[in-house]
């Protein structure tokens, strides 16, 4: 049976415990929406956009935030600009998305280029230590940076992260087959093109995103922010990474695996944090943590986005965690 595209959603919502779409998320206190400053720093393929908030040269190192997607853009990360009052605060939009660069080439689009961007970014800013903070696939980057041990690294908080696509897809299933019973006949049903139609493979996909990915929509100055961004989703990086959907992985990420990462990491100097709601789940997320002999912190209310659904809760973790680990 075909769904109107609007009736679907809405019969959807109510089926699930998400808030309703009109909910907004919060605001944090604090947030910096215009940048004190901007760089397109020069990398491999082409060169990125970088904003500052706060000051680079005061007494407590900065932090950097990587995006996820892959494909995806610096904007999600506007709330955490609330923490330049204690220090700079430095967001990116890796290549190919956002203000940065797009030129297209799946050439770039590797691991290894995307985490040898953030020595780049440093030596461009004249960072000699700073804190580093990646959520989904940008945890991934964190995951990759870190296992390195940086001398520049002060600490890497990995968030909501994809560190192997077998144990996502495992999960996805898991989320999946706790949907209603027809939201989840369609993601399934729609993991194969042209079975069912685009309109109805689309609500049942934000049906899922609602419980799992983003329970709130952005307040209204960040998604104004958003929309004004040349990209705020690169499809073309994302799908030949990923796929079609955060469930289903056909991209050159299918194969991925960073457990053996894990051992690598400064177990001291790592926290993993994942939302109550999210699509890494959070005991999958603490079990990487456990593997890490490192922390974990569960944010209440949020989903996949975190720093969007409840930034307040969010820079609470973040704002002790930072300073307990400032000093070498």
């Amino acid at each position: 049976m075909q769904f109107d595209r609007r009736s679907f959603l809405a019969a959807s919502a109510a089926m699930l415990s998400a808030p309703a779409a009109a909910a907004v998320a919060p605001l944090a206190k604090g947030v910096r929406i215009r940048p004190d400053r901007e760089e397109m720093v020069p990398v491999q393929g082409g060169r990125i956009y970088v904003r500052v908030n706060g000051d680079l040269a005061g007494p407590r190192p900065p932090i950097v935030f990587a995006h996820g997607g892959p494909g995806s853009a610096h904007w999600y990360w506007l709330n955490a600009t609330a923490l330049a009052d204690e220090r700079a605060v430095i967001l990116y939009d890796q290549l190919d998305s956002g203000r940065s660069d797009h030129p297209g080439d799946p050439k770039n689009w590797t691991v290894p280029r995307f985490v040898d961007e953030l020595p780049a970014i440093a030596k461009a800013l004249d960072v000699k230590r700073w804190h580093m903070l990646g959520a989904s696939w940008g945890g991934t980057l964190a995951l990759e940076y870190a296992a390195q041990r940086p001398r520049e690294l002060a600490s890497a908080i990995i968030q909501s992260p994809l560190v192997s696509t077998d144990i996502w897809l495992r999960d996805a299933k898991r989320l999946k087959d706790a949907m209603p019973p027809e939201v989840r006949r369609l993601l399934y049903l729609c993991d194969t093109p042209g079975v069912a139609p685009e309109d109805d493979c689309e609500a049942a996909t934000e049906a899922f995103y609602a419980r799992h990915v983003r329970r709130f929509d952005p307040p209204p100055e960040i998604q104004a922010y958003k929309d004004a961004l040349p990209r705020s989703f690169s499809a073309d990086v994302y799908n030949h990474m990923w796929g079609r959907a955060e469930f289903t992985a056909s991209g050159t990420l299918k194969d991925y695996d960073g457990r053996p990462l894990l051992k690598r990491l400064d177990p001291a100097r790592t926290l993993f944090v994942a939302g109550e709601h999210d699509e890494a789940i959070p005991s999958t997320v603490a079990a990487f943590a456990t593997e890490a002999g490192a922390p974990f912190r569960e944010v209440p209310g949020a989903a996949h986005t975190v720093m969007n659904d409840n930034p307040d809760a969010y820079l609470r973790i973040l704002r002790p965690w930072l300073a307990a680990h400032d000093a070498p």
